[in-house]
């Protein structure tokens, strides 16, 4: 337990530099953005590389996988059909909410929580592959034959998904360790100090979006939803998690705290800018990114002193 207590000092420590910097604006305008562009299109997909590249693939596709996918997917469709036929809210915007709802912020704070928490980033690597190549792009079909605003094929989603270089990195490390190939020092090398700068740019990142945001402010009329979804995030979809992961498949122990803790990760941030891109849900998708992350690193904690 004070194993984990300290990891999450050290990722909340981070936080409050991102948070200082941000606030006192050292790196200027436009350093959230430079930083996280570092992070998602250089670093991230390195660290993501070499620590799969070292993984076993039967722990990659395996419980884990199946717990994530369960468990997004029941939160996803509890929440849309509240949202649909209770709240009586339009498709577009019941989809969205769900979206947000059940879709982790898997890379920015997942991998951190992984590595400190968890002890290695491979543990967040089947939520990250199953959001990314399927969860996130099933989504984006349903809301594109949902408007008319957009209208995207199977093949251009499928041509995204190779083109994320998340999931370009996990699926080279996935290749190199199904082949038993090891990569020679001197190319690992440079791989290695490239994904090191990973981790504290996203938390630093993360820290400085903190700055001049308030929720519930523009959702006079949504918050319901807004509160809701951020309770299926942080609560309901854990829950489901622990229970498909422990009764179903009999997993215990640090098995079980893994995916638990996961699966209580913050909505991801590109739901907000999928709510954007279709202006459907903007209030609900902000506010509930921004409650969760929030809220999230205390709610982890409290399920690692209940899970001890």
């Amino acid at each position: 337990m004070l194993g984990v207590l300290a990891g999450f000092f050290v990722v909340w420590c981070i936080i409050l530099v991102g948070w200082f910097v941000g606030r006192r604006k050292i790196l200027g305008e436009n350093a959230r953005q430079v930083l996280s562009s570092l992070t998602f299109f250089v670093a991230s997909p390195a660290l993501l590389f070499e620590t799969l590249s070292k993984a076993r693939l039967q722990e990659v596709f395996a419980e884990p996988l199946l717990v994530t996918a369960v468990a997004a997917v029941t939160s996803a469709t509890v929440f849309f059909a509240i949202a649909k036929f209770w709240l009586k809210r339009a498709l577009p915007d019941a989809l969205m909410s769900s979206m947000a709802a059940s879709l982790a912020n898997s890379a920015n704070l997942g991998i951190p929580i992984a590595v400190y928490v968890l002890g290695d980033a491979s543990y967040v690597a089947p939520l990250l592959i199953f959001q990314l190549a399927f969860f996130t792009p099933l989504f984006l079909m349903i809301l594109d034959s949902s408007t008319s605003q957009h209208r995207t094929t199977p093949l251009r989603f499928a041509v995204m998904i190779l083109r994320n270089p998340m999931i370009v990195g996990s699926a080279l490390g996935l290749l190199v360790a199904g082949s038993g190939w090891k990569v020679p020092s001197l190319v690992m090398e440079p791989i290695h100090l490239i994904g090191g700068a990973a981790i504290p740019a996203m938390l630093i990142a993360f820290g400085m979006s903190l700055n001049g945001t308030r929720p519930l402010q523009a959702a006079a009329g949504r918050r319901v939803d807004t509160l809701l979804a951020s309770s299926f995030k942080l609560v309901v979809q854990p829950a489901f998690a622990y229970a498909f992961a422990r009764f179903a498949l009999g997993l215990d122990g640090h098995a079980l705290f893994a995916v638990v803790v996961t699966s209580a990760l913050p909505t991801a941030q590109n739901v907000f800018v999928a709510a954007s891109r279709y202006k459907t849900g903007l209030a609900v998708a902000k506010d509930t990114v921004l409650i969760t992350t929030v809220v999230a690193v205390p709610a982890m904690i409290g399920l690692a002193l209940l899970l001890a």
